[in-house]
């Protein structure tokens, strides 16, 4: 019985699918076999530790990250150095470029911790006076007229007629006769006598606020003057004025207010957590929006006993001469104080990746290849960070695109920062490596591979 030409073509092409799988499984138990017995007589492999797949029998670099290969190890006999490899992150000179990966040197150098607060320009209390009346009488002449204006501790503010005063001139001046009288008495209680009137007389004219060379300008001119000139116990300004013309006075009322302002005061508040820090006689540097790009500087002169408690800070008192009275008080101002550490390992902050129960530096061990480390931060101070433990000075750390290199980590089943720890096994991890695409025209090629 003759087979039709439909039924002969199916029956070929199955008996020659049978034939190539049956040789292809003989080839694979064969080369199964052979590498068993590479395997036994000691021959060596290499694979990468970012790539695992990749597998050659001769050192080498990796096809796809460029690292250097590794000896392969069955089982789980692998040295710890080789798995510690696997926390590592391999980049290539155009994935360092397009991701923006920046690498900055540890170094060690004086650091400063910057305290910033704002303050209060106020005046000086041990700069300020009042202008009162020595005696009672009448305003009957006024040298200031208007707030703001320069007063001088050796010229007169005002003047006062007062009755008390004309009767203790005219007692002087008695008195002053009375001594050219009683000097050439025999009697000696008597010749001193007149010494005696003359003092307490002038004494009087003192407490009434008559200063000596007007006592003198008495003596010379032999009759009393109607009006007492008062004069400000210190030169300033004016910020205050009572007195009027024609007004009457007692002793002690108050005529103006003089402030010097050639030094001022500038009340700086500061957060409690970092008052501990200021000293006395430390610099500091202030800062008004009136006068951009100027810098005014004191040194604290006290600070308060006592914490604000609605603000939670304390306040500290700068001393700051005043030149051409630019700070006015009441002004706003900020406050820059700068607190010495010494010497400490430094780098930028945009290196430390804070998880938020550890802190994370990614350290370029060799060009292209990072490892997560480890470090105990201390103090910020501008653009830099302090660095207690964990860093050596001259070690590279990833200052830009760190958090890149750890996504990265974690997509290659490295852990990175923010998972699992340094160092950490693959296996504890029950992560497995992913294969990146190949490089573009990078032609891989698949006989590295043995899956």
């Amino acid at each position: 019985m003759k087979l039709s030409n439909k039924a002969v073509i199916p029956l070929v092409v199955i008996l020659l699918v049978a034939a190539g799988g049956g040789g292809y499984y003989l080839w694979h138990q064969k080369q199964a076999g052979k590498g068993a017995q590479e395997s036994k007589q000691g021959k060596e492999l290499y694979t990468c530790p970012m790539h695992p797949f990749i597998i050659k029998d001769k050192p080498g670099s990796c096809p796809i990250c460029g690292m250097t290969l590794v000896k392969k190890i069955e089982g789980t006999q692998a040295s710890g150095k080789e798995l510690d490899m696997l926390g590592h992150v391999s980049l290539s000179p155009t994935q360092m470029v397009m991701a923006n990966v920046a690498t900055t040197e540890a170094k060690a150098m004086p650091l400063n911790k910057e305290i910033n607060a704002t303050g209060i320009v106020q005046y000086d209390q041990s700069r300020q006076a009042k202008v009162t009346a020595w005696v009672a009488g009448r305003i009957d002449r006024l040298h200031v007229n208007k707030v703001g204006e320069y007063v001088s501790r050796n010229r007169p503010v005002a003047e006062v007629y007062s009755p008390d005063l004309v009767s203790a001139q005219q007692e002087y001046l008695l008195a002053l006769k009375s001594r050219e009288q009683f000097k050439n008495s025999p009697i000696q209680s008597i010749s001193q006598g007149g010494e005696g009137l003359v003092a307490s007389a002038r004494q009087r004219l003192k407490l009434m606020g008559v200063k000596d060379e007007q006592i003198a300008g008495l003596e010379k001119a032999g009759q009393p003057n109607i009006r007492l000139p008062i004069y400000t116990p210190l030169s300033g300004v004016v910020i205050e004025k009572i007195a009027l013309v024609g007004q009457y006075v007692n002793v002690g009322d108050p005529l103006f207010n003089i402030a010097d302002l050639s030094t001022v005061w500038v009340e700086v508040e500061v957060y409690e957590n970092e008052f501990p820090d200021i000293r006395i006689g430390q610099v500091v540097a202030i800062a008004s929006q009136s006068y951009p790009g100027k810098t005014f500087r004191g040194r604290v002169s006290f600070i308060y006993p006592f914490l604000d408690p609605k603000t939670r800070t304390v306040k500290v008192r700068v001393e700051i001469p005043n030149p051409g009275l630019k700070l006015k008080p009441d002004m706003f101002v900020n406050a820059r104080v700068l607190v010495p550490l010494g010497k400490s390992i430094v780098v930028p902050v945009s290196a430390v990746m804070d998880t938020g129960q550890r802190q994370v530096v990614w350290v370029e061990m060799k060009p292209g290849m990072f490892e997560p480390r480890d470090v105990e931060v201390g103090e910020r101070s501008g653009d830099n960070i302090q660095i207690l433990t964990g860093l050596k000075a001259g070690e590279k750390v990833a200052s830009s695109g760190g958090y890149l290199i750890d996504s990265e980590a974690q997509l290659k089943g490295g852990g990175g920062g923010h998972q699992g720890m340094p160092g950490m096994k693959m296996e504890e991890k029950g992560a497995q490596p992913a294969a990146p695409a190949p490089k573009k025209g990078g032609g891989m090629d698949m006989n590295d591979m043995k899956m």
